[in-house]
């Protein structure tokens, strides 16, 4: 950039390129309004800004929804890592102490790691950070994308699949499933008795089948789901007194089984272990406070394998899996 272009950012303020991303991602100005705790004529104020310095009309209102313009897609492809490399240089300058920080960390979680991970996490976080605030949200592999793509979180852990071109993931822990059941049969269960027991299945969409009945598939088995609930917490009570059965991954059976009443035990059929990832935007990659976090959510929610690099694979989020 020369001389002649530098000097024309004088005239530039910043916040209207942070209305502009936003914009882009939420293709509204009133859902960009609450995203930026602004009032409606404000972001529009912005918005005639933003027409008459790049002197195009950037977004066309088709229905209720506000569609990009052809320059308005060619501004956010150039200025995107732009904001990126701009949030890094501030954030490097930026010190965090964990004792004395008052920030709020805005995390998504899917409701397994919630239940059965949180709890340590945060144990592990007051005691550093006792000032800090930890907004979780509910988070899957279908949210995860547009909740770091709008910056409603920074960090997300949960099985995920395509993510934003800039996010970053890691995987944090391989984990496999167990079998949780609350009757007090001896032995374990064969996979004759496993089909014929009716089933718990924990899904977030009310799905009536999962991973396991594609391995059951292979081996020409059926089972039967008797019954689908939201999330985890709860699951325990719900199988107690009953001959339901539940496969859950390793980490949600641990914390399902220590309050007793509860038994986990091995799958009677071969499964592929699933990943449990760490994914974070990539605009707060060298922040110190959400590197801090980061690293905690590794420690306390991840395996060995992370904790020592083995199954480290930060990588742009477009590469799905």
């Amino acid at each position: 950039m020369n001389a002649v272009n530098r000097n024309d950012l004088r005239r530039l303020d910043l916040n209207l390129l942070i209305v502009f991303e936003t914009l882009m991602h939420e293709r509204s100005v009133t859902r960009a309004a609450e995203k930026l705790f602004l009032g409606q004529p404000a972001i529009s104020a912005a918005l005639a800004r933003l027409r008459s310095l790049f002197d195009d009309p950037l977004f066309v209102r088709t229905g209720r929804s506000m569609e990009p313009t052809t320059r308005a897609r060619e501004i956010f492809a150039l200025l995107s890592p732009a904001l990126d490399s701009i949030s890094t240089a501030v954030s490097r300058a930026a010190e965090f102490d964990p004792a004395t920080s008052t920030a709020v960390f805005r995390v998504g979680l899917s409701d397994d790691v919630e239940f059965a991970l949180l709890p340590s996490l945060l144990r592990r976080l007051r005691a550093e950070a006792p000032g800090i605030t930890l907004v979780v949200r509910r988070a899957n592999y279908l949210l995860m994308p547009q909740l770091l793509a709008s910056g409603e979180i920074s960090v997300g852990v949960s099985y995920t699949e395509e993510l934003p071109a800039n996010a970053k993931r890691k995987v944090l822990r391989k984990s496999a499933p167990r079998l949780l059941r609350a009757d007090a049969i001896p032995g374990a269960l064969s996979l004759q008795d496993y089909c014929q027991r009716p089933h718990a299945l924990v899904s977030f969409a009310g799905d009536l089948s999962g991973f396991v009945d594609e391995e059951l598939a292979k081996l020409g088995c059926t089972r039967r789901v008797v019954l689908a609930v939201p999330q985890f917490n709860g699951l325990a009570n719900l199988l107690a007194g009953t001959d339901i059965v539940a496969s859950v991954p390793d980490y949600a059976a641990a914390a399902l089984t220590a309050a007793g009443g509860l038994r986990a035990e091995a799958l009677p059929l071969a499964t592929p272990s699933f990943e449990l990832h760490m994914v974070w935007r990539g605009t707060q990659d060298n922040d110190p406070a959400e590197r801090w976090l980061r690293s905690r959510i590794q420690m306390f929610c991840g395996d060995a394998d992370s904790l020592l690099g083995g199954s480290q694979q930060d990588a742009k989020g477009s590469s799905g899996r």
